[in-house]
């Protein structure tokens, strides 16, 4: 049998304990992965306990909590606190969510929290997605036409054609999918991912897109598209309950009629 072992700098060793104050009646204890490359050291994971009496419901504002009044060194992204950023993707309790969407009280005993897997860690929870939104970029996730616009109307369309956008145009670009995804892991610089291809499907299906043929073109590619294996971690970890492996699907079914 084969063993494997992980390098010494990239163990995690138990950190700091932070405890309440003595009158604290409701506590939860959280457990949040600390890492900062410039010190040299490994990876931590530092204990808070907090009074869930002085803390909102949500994971993210017992994180606000912490850096606020215990820890301000800890780093973390977020920013509209309602699942519409897709600032505060992380692994929670061993999913990939928005902190902002995760109530404390789904989580049983410790909460545990990491940064979205296998990405390089910039500091703490904060991942390095500078590849992914590269990848985005090269889909041209926009609205491309060969014709002019009308000169009085905008460019209109049907409610049936703007229903098929549905479950597409409500993603945030979170990434909790793409880091969810074993195909991604392994082969993260070749393969899309299943948040690009969402956002490469959506411009796909809009009935208004005059480059279907181009944007199929670019797709069709043994590492871009095919490395998906329907595994389907991206449709079930989704915190906006998006289905992307659909997406992922229509594609390869777009591309089989084409021919």
């Amino acid at each position: 049998m084969a063993e494997f072992t992980l390098p010494a700098n990239s163990k995690v060793k138990i950190g700091d304990t932070h405890k309440a104050s003595g009158d604290a009646k409701r506590v939860r204890a959280f457990k949040i992965y600390r890492y900062d490359p410039d010190k040299g050291e490994n990876p931590r994971l530092d204990t808070f306990e907090v009074d869930l009496d002085a803390c909102g419901p949500m994971v993210l504002d017992a994180l606000i909590k912490i850096k606020n009044e215990i820890d301000p060194s800890v780093t973390f992204r977020r920013s509209c606190r309602e699942g519409i950023c897709g600032s505060c993707s992380m692994n929670i309790d061993g999913t990939n969510t928005l902190a902002c969407l995760k109530p404390i009280d789904e989580v049983r005993g410790d909460v545990k929290i990491y940064p979205l897997p296998h990405m390089e860690v910039i500091k703490d929870l904060v991942p390095d997605l500078s590849t992914a939104y590269a990848q985005l970029a090269s889909v041209e996730p926009w609205l491309k036409t060969k014709t002019p616009p009308p000169p009085t109307t905008e460019r209109l369309q049907s409610i049936e054609d703007r229903e098929k956008l549905d479950g597409m145009w409500e993603c945030v670009l979170c990434f909790s999918c793409s880091t969810s995804c074993p195909s991604y892991w392994w082969n993260g610089e070749r393969y899309l991912g299943p948040a690009v291809l969402l956002q490469a499907y959506r411009w796909i299906a809009d009935s208004r897109d005059e480059y279907t043929g181009e944007r199929l073109d670019d797709l069709e590619d043994p590492f871009r598209l095919y490395r998906c294996h329907t595994i389907m971690n991206c449709t079930k970890t989704c915190p906006k309950g998006l289905n992307p492996a659909k997406a992922i699907a229509e594609i390869k079914k777009m591309l089989v009629m084409r021919r």
